[in-house]
C-alpha cells in the first residue's frame, strides 16, 4: 500500500498508522519496541489522575537515588531534589526525561499505568519496566512494546475533548524533538499553545522514542484538518538514518493531508 509513498528501508521494519488515510496504514498491528514513546502511557495515567483529583498537583515528589538515570533528560543535571507530578510529566513529555519518568513510575506503579492503557483500548501496548541505563540481561528486554494502530487510537483520544486529554496534549505540544515525522511538516516547534483545528499553518504535538535500532513517533497535527499518526520503526544497529528518512516521508504526506 505504500509503494511510491515511502523510500526503501532496507533490513528495517516500518509500521505506520495515520488517521483517515488507508494508504498510510502499513503493518500497523505488528508489535515493536517503543523506546520513550512508551512514556505516553505514563503521561495518560498522570493526566487522568490530575484531572480526576486522585493525584495532588501540588504535593512534592522527592527524587530517590534509584530514580536517577542517564540518557535523555535534565533532572540528573539539576540541583533540586523535589518536584510535583505536573513538573515530572512536563519534563517527561518535553525532553523525555528518564529520571522524571522513573519517579512517575514509582509514584503511579506499572500496574496502574497498564490498567489505564487497557481502559483506553490498548491491549498489546504496555510498559514492561522502568527506564534503565544500562539494561542488563536480568532485566525485561525493553522498556515498552506496542503497535502503531493502538498508539494511533491513543493519539486520537488525546486529540479529543476529555479534560485529561487536553492536559496531555498540552504536555506533548512542548516536545522538543521534531526530527522524526514532523521534520518535513512546516510548523513552529516552539508554539506550545494548543490550537484548534482550522485556520492557516500547521501545528504539531508529539512524543518520540529513540534507542539503538529503534525510532518511534506518535503525534497530532492540526491545520485545516486534524491528522493523528503513529510511526514505529526497528532496524539493525546502524540503519537508523534510513528509518528517519522513511518517517520524514510519512510526515510530508501528513503535512499535505492536514493543510
Amino acid at each position: 500500500m505504500l509503494t511510491g509513498v515511502l523510500p526503501a528501508v532496507g533490513a528495517g521494519t516500518l509500521t505506520v498508522a495515520v488517521s483517515a488515510h488507508r494508504e498510510l496504514d502499513h503493518r500497523s498491528d505488528e508489535p515493536l519496541p517503543l523506546a520513550s514513546v512508551g512514556k505516553l502511557l505514563l503521561l495518560a495515567e498522570a493526566a487522568h489522575g490530575l484531572t480526576a483529583g486522585t493525584l495532588d498537583a501540588d504535593a512534592p515528589v522527592a527524587l530517590r537515588e534509584d530514580d536517577y538515570c542517564g540518557g535523555s533528560g535534565l533532572l540528573a543535571r539539576l540541583t533540586p531534589r523535589s518536584w510535583t507530578v505536573p513538573d515530572l510529566a512536563r519534563l517527561t513529555a518535553a525532553v523525555s526525561d528518564n529520571t522524571a519518568t522513573n519517579a512517575l513510575i514509582r509514584v503511579l506503579g506499572l500496574d496502574r499505568v497498564n490498567e489505564r492503557a487497557a481502559l483506553l483500548g490498548l491491549e498489546r501496548t504496555r510498559l514492561l519496566d522502568r527506564i534503565r541505563e544500562p539494561r542488563l540481561p536480568e532485566h525485561p528486554p525493553t522498556f515498552a512494546v506496542g503497535t502503531a494502530r493502538e498508539l494511533l487510537g491513543l493519539a486520537e483520544r488525546v486529540a479529543g475533548e476529555e479534560p485529561w486529554a487536553r492536559t496531555m496534549l498540552g504536555w506533548m505540544a512542548a516536545c522538543t524533538d521534531r526530527t522524526m515525522v514532523p521534520a518535513l511538516i512546516p510548523h513552529d516547534p516552539e508554539d506550545h499553545t494548543v490550537r484548534p483545528v482550522g485556520g492557516d499553518g500547521l501545528w504539531v504535538a508529539n512524543k518520540t522514542g529513540t534507542d539503538v535500532g529503534t525510532r518511534c513517533d506518535v503525534g497530532v497535527v492540526r491545520g485545516a484538518r486534524q491528522i493523528c499518526y503513529a510511526v514505529l520503526t526497528s532496524c539493525p544497529p546502524g540503519g537508523e538514518f534510513a528509518m528517519l528518512q522513511a518517517m520524514r516521508s510519512v510526515g510530508a504526506r501528513i503535512a499535505a493531508l492536514a493543510s
